[in-house]
């Protein structure tokens, strides 16, 4: 059986760098709205694959640890989906 809190806890160190990373990226004044719109693109189906990882969890019966570490996962890549399209809507005017 997989070691859900372990795999998790590696998703969201890695989302960790994500929060630090995004921001930095999203500042250079010569990212063009297509890489903005595919950084979005990609944040948005990495956020719909966890949501998806947790409700498959939460069937399997999966305690609360595991269950509030997928959800803080599936929180912070909506979060970076959200800055990414505000970065969007603001490159379009």
């Amino acid at each position: 059986m997989a070691d859900w809190l372990k795999i998790l806890d590696d998703e969201i160190r890695a989302g960790n760098k994500m929060l630090k990373l995004v921001p930095k990226v999203l500042g250079n004044p010569e990212i063009s709205l297509e890489q903005v719109t595919a950084l979005f693109s990609e944040l948005e189906k990495q956020a719909e694959f966890v949501e998806k990882l947790k409700t498959v969890l939460e069937g399997m019966g999966h305690d609360f640890p595991v269950l509030d570490k997928a959800r803080a996962l599936e929180s912070r890549y909506a979060d970076l989906a959200a800055t990414a399209a505000e970065k969007v809507k603001e490159m379009r005017g």
